[in-house]
């Protein structure tokens, strides 16, 4: 089981990831800038039909997701355990002010939008794992898979029996977050990005303040 403290964080940090999706996933008219399952689906689609200005933008999306993954966890490396969580959390803040201020300087979404997908592939090298959920992360595919197994598991007794339970808040706190984020956009538009900055910004004023050996684990 992982620990109550972490999760919270945890599932904060997911909230918000669902949040900035969303915003993304209006302004691009349907892609994902944190499912690339998704977006590989619709790239497989659009290059069977040649629609290559769907091609450009979803291979984009994917790229810059990987480009993310890559760089968040260089830079968690090299700040080490003390300074890791803010570097990557200041990264992601970063993502989310260059998308808003390139929409609001007239770059096309197709454009403005792939910031947030290198925020949401750094994003999940946040928070080190603590037990057996994945703290922090911007995708819920494989947490459902966890969800039905420790579930089945624990009817078996071989498993805790709340543990699924946890999984399935992360699904939860993603799909709060997108609805959160939905209802934002409605009243503000592009301006609800301003929401899981705000999330983001509070996590790294949190670890540059936090005391070596707190908040995570």
């Amino acid at each position: 089981m992982t620990p109550t403290p972490q999760l919270s964080l945890g599932l904060l940090l997911t909230a918000a990831a669902g949040c900035a999706d969303v915003v993304g996933f209006i302004e691009l008219g349907g892609h994902y800038t944190s499912f690339m399952s998704g977006n590989t689906t619709q790239l497989g689609d659009a290059l069977a039909q040649g629609l290559w200005p769907v091609v450009a933008v979803t291979a984009g999306l994917v790229v810059l997701f990987f480009i993310g993954s890559v760089a968040g966890s260089l830079v968690a490396s090299a700040a080490g355990r003390r300074w890791g969580s803010a570097a990557v959390t200041a990264l992601v803040l970063a993502s989310l002010v260059t998308a808003l201020s390139l929409s609001l300087a007239g770059f096309m979404p197709s454009q403005a939008m792939l910031a947030l997908a290198a925020g949401a592939g750094a994003q999940n090298t946040i928070l080190p794992s603590a037990g057996s959920v994945r703290l922090g992360t911007t995708f819920v595919t494989g947490t459902l898979f966890l969800a039905g197994r420790d579930l089945a598991e624990a009817l078996l007794g071989s498993a805790p029996r709340w543990r699924w339970a946890q999984h399935l808040l992360v699904w939860i706190s993603l799909l709060l977050g997108a609805v959160v984020g939905a209802l934002g956009y409605s009243q503000l538009g592009i301006y609800a990005l301003l929401l899981p900055a705000a999330i983001y910004l509070g996590f790294l004023i949190a670890f540059i303040l936090r005391r070596p050996g707190t908040i995570v684990a």
